[in-house]
C-alpha cells in the first residue's frame, strides 16, 4: 500500500524524520514514496490518488523552508479553484520551536492552504517543538500514523468494493481525522493535546504499578545521571526503537602524495575574504565579551542591504576533533582519505551518499568541516551506539535513554544537557562505534548565520558584524566549551585584536548570503521607524542609522521619518555598545529618541529607580508608541533574544495597544498580527 511522503527541511530534521517514517512503514505493510518538497518533478498533487504525509520544518521567524518556498508559492496562487485538492486525503507533521512567535508556521501554512483547496486529513496534524523536544510530539505521532493509514486504505477498499456514490464518497472523506497517541506538551506559545487513540501498553502499566509500590527510602538512596539511572526507570521494562538499518561502507585509503583542498558543500555562493579590522566592544569585566569584525568585500561580488544577515562557513573545535579521533582509535588515520560506498546488503530504502560528504577528502577535513560533531544525539543513534557498547551497565543505560520509558532522563541527561557524542563515548567507555556510524547519524555542520552591522552605502567594500563569546560549562565533563562558532572567530581575530592597531596577519572567513528577507528600512523613509535591540541585537540598526545618515547628506531636502532606539545592556560602563556612534546620531538629529536602560546598575541613594529593560522603556512612551504604531503608520523593528526579550516586548505592544486604544488583549493581539501582515512589524530573532 503506497503513500505520497514529502518533506521541506532547512537543516535536515524534517528529512531525518521522514526518512525514520520510511523505514518503519516497510514493517507495517506500506511503501513510502518519499520525496523532497522541491522535487516537484517527481510528483503530482493534482492527480494523486495515495493519501499524503508531510513533515515540515519552520525557519526564520515563521517562513517555510528554502526547499518548500516554490510549493508554498504554487498552492498560494489564487486562481486555484476551491475543490482542486478535493481528492486529495493528507496527515502533516510540523516542526518548530515555541521560542519564536510563529510557532509552526511553516506546516500551518501549507496545512491552512490545502484544506482551502479542498484536502481532507486522514490524519490530525501534529505540531513538535524544538524548545521541549521535538520527540514528544514526533514519536506518537509517527506511532499512531500506521493505524490512520491502515484505517484509510480499508475505508477506501470497502468504499470501492460498494460503489458508494460520489456524494457519499465526499461525505466519508470529511469524517474525522484519526488522533494520534496521548501526548501532552505545554509551551510558552500554547497548550497541545493529542487525544489518546485508546492505545496502552499493558507492559508499562503492570511496570507503572509496580513501580509505585517501591518504598521512597530506595528510590532517595540512588540519584539519576547521565550514566546511571534510578527506581522506577531503572527496574523498568523497556520499549526501544528498532535498530536503524546501517548503509555507508567506508574505506580509508593512505593519502597519495599532496591533498588536494576539499571544499565544504554549499547551496550557495561562497565567497573567501580577509578580516581587515576587530575590536572589543566590551570592557574585561563584562559578563559577556562582545567583538566587532569588519570583511573586506571590495574584491567579491557579494552586496547586501541594511537589516540582512550573512553566513560565516565555520569549523568544529581542533581539540574536539583531536579528542574524538583519539576516542575512536583513528588519531593515526586521520589524514587519511574517506571512501564510501553503499552496502550492498543494506535494508535501509532508498539508501544514498550522504550529499554534505566530499569525495576522497581526508578523515580530518570531514570531522572539521563536514559534521556537526556538537549534535545532540538523536534517539536512533543511542539505540545504533547501544549495539557497539560491551559493558552491560552500560549498555542498558543507553537502552534506558533512547527508550520511550526513558523519555524524562534523554530530556534531561541528553538533550538540555547539550551532551554531543563526545560527551557519551567519554562517558560510556566500553562503547566502540565505527566510523561508518558516525558519518550515518551525524548531521551537516551548519553555518552560522549574524546579523550586517553597517551599510555599504557608508562603508562601501566593508562588511561588519558583532557577536558574544558564547561560553558554557560541559555538563559531562564539567569543562567550559565555547560556541562553535564564535570560538572560532575569536581565536581567528585573536592576532588582530593584539595587534591593537598593528600589522597582523590577515586571517581569512568564508562567508555566503542569506535568503533575502523583508527585515529592510522603509521604502518611504518618511516612515517613522522604531528599533528595538537590546545587546548584540543592536547590529542591523547600527547598519539602518548608517545608511539614514548617508541618504540624509545626500537628499538634504528630503522628508525623513523620525528614528527611535530601545537599546539595554547590564551595565553602562562594561557593554554599552557602540555608545559613541548612537551619540553621534543622535547628535546629528538622524537618532530622533533614544532609550537606553541598564538591567544590572543599581541606582544611586534618593535617585529613583531607572527601568530595567527595553519593554519597560516601550511602556514608558505607551502614548508616542501607539501613536506611530496605529495613526503614522509607522514600522517597528526587534532584534536580539526570542526566549525571554521578543516575548516580552511582543506582550507589551499588546498591552500598550489595549491600553490606549482602549480594546480587549484579544483586540490588540489582532492589530499587531495585522501590523506583522503588513510588513510593519519584523522581528530578526534567534534563540
Amino acid at each position: 500500500m503506497r503513500f505520497l511522503l514529502l518533506y521541506a527541511t532547512q537543516q535536515g530534521q524534517a528529512k531525518a524524520i521522514a526518512e525514520e517514517i520510511r523505514e518503519k512503514a516497510v514493517a507495517h505493510g506500506f511503501s513510502a514514496d518519499l520525496h523532497c518538497m522541491s522535487e516537484s518533478d517527481k510528483y503530482d498533487l493534482k492527480t494523486e490518488t495515495a493519501p499524503l504525509v508531510m513533515v515540515v520544518s519552520t525557519t526564520g521567524n515563521g517562513d517555510p523552508p528554502d526547499t518548500a518556498r516554490m510549493f508554498v508559492r504554487e498552492i498560494q496562487d489564487r486562481t486555484l479553484p476551491t475543490d482542486c485538492f478535493a481528492h486529495l486525503r493528507y496527515g502533516l507533521l510540523g516542526l518548530g520551536d515555541s521560542e519564536y512567535t510563529f510557532f509552526c508556521n511553516g506546516g500551518k501554512v501549507i496545512d491552512k492552504r490545502l484544506e482551502e483547496l479542498g484536502a481532507r486529513r486522514f490524519y490530525d496534524t501534529g505540531h513538535a517543538d524544538d524548545c521541549v523536544g521535538l520527540e514528544l510530539v514526533v514519536e506518537p505521532w509517527v506511532d499512531g500514523l500506521w493505524a490512520a493509514l491502515a484505517k484509510h486504505f480499508e475505508s477506501r477498499r470497502r468504499e470501492e468494493m460498494s460503489g458508494t456514490p460520489a456524494a457519499a464518497l465526499d461525505a466519508s472523506r470529511r469524517a474525522d481525522p484519526v488522533r494520534p497517541q496521548s501526548v501532552h506538551i505545554e509551551s510558552h506559545i500554547e497548550l497541545l493535546r493529542l487525544d489518546d487513540s485508546g492505545r496502552n501498553d499493558s507492559d508499562v502499566l503492570e511496570q507503572n504499578a509496580a513501580n509505585r509500590g517501591q518504598s521512597s527510602a530506595l528510590i532517595g538512596d540512588v540519584e539519576s545521571s547521565l550514566t546511571r539511572s534510578a527506581p522506577p526507570l531503572s527496574q523498568a521494562s523497556l520499549n526501544i526503537p528498532a535498530l536503524p538499518p546501517e548503509y555507508l561502507q567506508v574505506h580509508l585509503q593512505e593519502p597519495l602524495g599532496q591533498e588536494s583542498q576539499a571544499s565544504v558543500a554549499s547551496a550557495g555562493p561562497v565567497f573567501q575574504v580577509p578580516v581587515s579590522k576587530a575590536a572589543q566592544l566590551t570592557t574585561r569585566d563584562a559578563v559577556k565579551t562582545t567583538l566587532l569584525v569588519e570583511l573586506d568585500i571590495s574584491e567579491t561580488d557579494f552586496t547586501y542591504e541594511p537589516g540582512d544577515a550573512f553566513s560565516v562557513i565555520c569549523p568544529n573545535s581542533e581539540s574536539e576533533v583531536q579528542s574524538l579521533l583519539h576516542r575512536l582509535r583513528l588519531t593515526d588515520r586521520r589524514g587519511y582519505r574517506v571512501l564510501l560506498s553503499i552496502k550492498a546488503a543494506t535494508k535501509r530504502t532508498g539508501a544514498a551518499l550522504p550529499q554534505h560528504i566530499p569525495e576522497k577528502c581526508s578523515l580530518q577535513f570531514i570531522l572539521t568541516w563536514c559534521l556537526e560533531i556538537r549534535a545532540i544525539p538523536k534517539k536512533a543513534f543511542l539505540r545504533a551506539l547501544v549495539d557497539w557498547t560491551s559493558d552491560g551497565t552500560e549498555k542498558r543505560r543507553l537502552q534506558e535513554l533512547c527508550s520511550r520509558q526513558g523519555a524524562a532522563d534523554y530530556s534531561r541527561f541528553v538533550r538540555d544537557a547539550g551532551a554531543c557524542l563526545l560527551d557519551l563515548l567519554l562517558a560510556f567507555p566500553s562503547c566502540q562505534p565505527p566510523l561508518s556510524l558516525l558519518l550515518e547519524h551525524l548531521p551537516k555542520l551548519q553555518p552560522r548565520p549574524y546579523s550586517c552591522a553597517s551599510s555599504s552605502l557608508s562603508q562601501p567594500g566593508k562588511l561588519r558584524f558583532i557577536f558574544n563569546i558564547v561560553e558554557f560549562s560541559s555538563g559531562t565533563l564539567g569543562a567550559v566549551r565555547r560556541g562553535v562558532c564564535t570560538g572560532w572567530l575569536a581565536s581567528l581575530v585573536a592576532s588582530v585584536l593584539q595587534a591593537d592597531g598593528g600589522k597582523a596577519p590577515a586571517a581569512q572567513i568564508s562567508i555566503s548570503p542569506r535568503t533575502s528577507n523583508s527585515f529592510h528600512l522603509p521604502s518611504d523613509p518618511s516612515a517613522p521607524v522604531m528599533m528595538v535591540g537590546p545587546g548584540t541585537g543592536i547590529a542591523p540598526f547600527i547598519g539602518f542609522l548608517q545608511h539614514r545618515e548617508k541618504l540624509q547628506e545626500q537628499h538634504p531636502d528630503r522628508r525623513f521619518g523620525a528614528m527611535w532606539l530601545f537599546f539595554g545592556c547590564r551595565h553602562q560602563d562594561r557593554d554599552y555598545l557602540f555608545r559613541e556612534e548612537l551619540h553621534h546620531f543622535h547628535r546629528r538629529g538622524i537618532l530622533t529618541h533614544l532609550e537606553v536602560c541598564f538591567s544590572r546598575d543599581t541606582p544611586a541613594v534618593g535617585e529613583e529607580a531607572p527601568v530595567k529593560y527595553v519593554h519597560d522603556s516601550l511602556r514608558l512612551h505607551s502614548q508616542q508608541v501607539a501613536g506611530l504604531l496605529l495613526h503614522e503608520r509607522g514600522h517597528i523593528y526587534v532584534c536580539g533574544d526570542a526566549k525571554n526579550m521578543a516575548k516580552d516586548v511582543n506582550d507589551t505592544l499588546a498591552e500598550i495597544i489595549s491600553k490606549e486604544v482602549g480594546v480587549d488583549k484579544l483586540e490588540a493581539m489582532k492589530t499587531l498580527a495585522a501590523l506583522k501582515e503588513e510588513k510593519r512589524y519584523l522581528q530578526d530573532i534567534w534563540s
